[in-house]
């Protein structure tokens, strides 16, 4: 300190001037608690963007859930239509092995010619 009394004065000048400052900052911050307008909607949004990455992590899940399903069903189908190749190859053979099947188609195909050139001769 100083004998004429200038140090206390700045020193004085220096604490008012921080309690003005902190005087603001408490006055915004009663003044913020206060708005319940803008304290209501910084809820709704928090809740909006909360309800946002619920909803993207449940179609994120359900995504993957509808590929696995997919894979699933995509093997089955292979192997259904592997196994139905397999039994049509065998009846294929079956039936070259064994002419009786066409003969049966070739008279059949026949008699039907024949009843056809029967009934279209009465006619005239």
């Amino acid at each position: 300190m100083t004998g004429n009394g200038t140090g206390d004065t700045e020193a004085l000048r220096e604490e008012i001037r921080r309690t003005r400052v902190e005087l603001g900052e408490t006055m915004e911050l009663l003044a913020a608690k206060a708005d319940v307008k803008a304290r209501l909607k910084d809820s709704a949004d928090q809740a909006k963007a909360r309800m946002r990455e619920q909803a993207a992590q449940t179609m994120a899940r359900m995504r993957g859930q509808a590929a696995d399903r997919a894979g699933v069903v995509r093997g089955q189908a292979a192997e259904k239509a592997r196994v139905a190749r397999a039994q049509a190859y065998e009846k294929g053979a079956v039936v070259r092995r064994s002419p009786v099947p066409w003969a049966a188609v070739a008279a059949g195909a026949v008699a039907t010619v024949v009843v056809l050139l029967i009934v279209r001769g009465r006619r005239r």
